[in-house]
């Protein structure tokens, strides 16, 4: 009997000793072979991203390495969406913001020689940084902002934004005063698709308002004037239609406000001033230039329910979305 039990204890452990180990193999290689096989499927996705591009490649010359690099044009879209709007904002806003990006290297490449064919990484052009650098900044959120972002990117590919048939030169910025500016009233050149149009959504941006007090002797040398320390500084202001300074009169000069901002490293040319003894008080409204699209205001607009063709339409006047096939087929076929 007790031989018996004991050969029958035997002939219950040993399957399981022998069945679970080879279950957990078993399940382990499966869990293996699944992981290659979504390894193998995004890189996949990842090379069909890029060959179902719009045909056309952007060179950029990274400011750090001094080197050029040829990026498919829909990729270089949305890495400069990821790094020129926050990926949080409405999904319209960033398909109007991923309309005016892919513009804009148009504009840029199809009015360049070839000798300076090229657009840099940094604000001078778009702000561009790889996936690799993306990477690290988004960390663990990488994953869901870029296919946020791609998706927006997605929506408008191989669109631009057209004035007579022409890519037009889509400036846009972070926030505005509550109007946006004429391009003349700040860079001198007037075009017809950049005019001043109401924009009352910036004011819940965190960078609506902005105060910087500075030293009269400070303000004084770096606009190249002398302003008397003690006693009151005479000042005469003009504005233009966006309610921005368009002259300012301190002292015996004049300067423009582009002129101001510009040189006290103010946030936008909106700004009053106001002396308190020895300092200067700059109270400024938006950030930014102000001329074109209103980052805030198209995230103002999308939450009240525009989609991104009214958002471009509302902040560049009398524009077109045409494909890039039709406008700069040189470019596509470079």
């Amino acid at each position: 009997m007790l031989i018996a039990a004991g050969l029958f204890a035997i002939i219950l452990v040993v399957p399981t000793i022998i069945v679970v180990p080879y279950t957990n193999s078993s399940g382990s290689e499966n869990i293996m072979k699944e992981k290659q096989m979504n390894t193998t499927k995004s890189n996949n996705d990842d090379k069909a991203e890029l060959a179902d591009d719009s045909g056309m490649s952007v060179p950029v010359m990274r400011h750090q390495s001094q080197q050029i690099e040829s990026i498919p044009l829909e990729t270089y879209v949305a890495r400069v969406v990821a790094n020129e709007m926050p990926a949080e904002f409405e999904m319209e806003a960033l398909k109007a913001q991923a309309l005016a990006a892919r513009t804009y290297v148009v504009y840029q490449l199809a009015n360049k020689d070839k000798e300076n064919g090229y657009v840099t990484d940094t604000e001078q052009d778009q702000v561009y940084r790889n996936d690799l650098e993306l990477r690290k900044i988004m960390g663990k959120d990488y994953d869901k902002k870029m296919g946020k972002i791609k998706k927006a990117v997605a929506a408008s590919k191989g669109q631009i934004l057209t004035y007579e048939d022409n890519p037009i030169f889509p400036a846009f910025f972070s926030t505005s005063n509550g109007y946006t500016e004429n391009s003349e009233d700040y860079w001198g050149n007037k075009l017809p698709y950049l005019r001043s149009v109401k924009s009352p959504w910036d004011e819940k941006s965190p960078k609506f308002m902005d105060q910087k007090t500075m030293e009269v002797t400070d303000v004084g040398r770096a606009l190249g004037v002398s302003l008397p320390a003690n006693g009151a500084i005479p000042v005469e202001v003009s504005r233009t239609d966006g309610h921005r300074v368009k002259e300012i009169k301190m002292g015996k000069k004049t300067f423009s406000g582009k002129e101001v901002r510009e040189k006290l490293d103010l946030r936008s040319s909106d700004f009053t001033m106001e002396q308190k003894d020895n300092y200067l008080i700059f109270t400024t409204k938006g950030f930014g230039h102000g001329i074109g699209m209103s980052q805030y205001g198209a995230n103002g607009m999308a939450k009240e329910g525009k989609n991104y063709k009214e958002i471009v339409k509302y902040y560049y006047k009398g524009v077109k979305i045409s494909t890039l096939q039709e406008t700069a087929p040189k470019l596509v076929s470079r």
